[in-house]
């Protein structure tokens, strides 16, 4: 056993929006993801949607406004809650989310997700 370091995680990730599982626990997936650009429109209607900035900006747009996370702030998307995430510089991200979870809210539409 040894530690994730999540920076040598990110800088095998070369596309943008595709997270990558670096671990696990009690039933959840540990993810890095590199974001830059605009998301789409989604929701997750049986889990909430974490979200922890570790380098860059990140905006979650929502029904009511924004949201706008720095380094080392943390936010939780409430479950079936519409939200897009987006960012004008590369941000660096980590995610935890119950393993499965599709990215995208919708399963024929996410992003496959790897471990690395």
């Amino acid at each position: 056993m040894k530690p994730i370091n999540l920076a040598e995680k990110l800088a095998q990730l070369d596309a943008h929006w595709s997270p990558k599982i670096v671990g696990s626990f009690n039933g959840h997936d540990l993810m890095v993801v590199k974001v830059l650009g605009e998301f789409i429109w989604h929701d997750h209607p049986e889990t909430d949607d974490f979200f922890m900035v570790l380098s860059g900006e990140l905006a979650i747009d929502l029904p009511d406004g924004a949201v706008t996370l720095t380094p080392g702030e943390v936010f939780v998307v409430p479950k079936g809650m519409q939200h897009r995430p987006r960012s004008t510089v590369e941000t660096h991200l980590l995610l935890i989310e119950p393993a499965g979870t599709p990215n995208t809210g919708d399963p024929a539409t996410a992003a496959t997700k790897t471990r690395i």
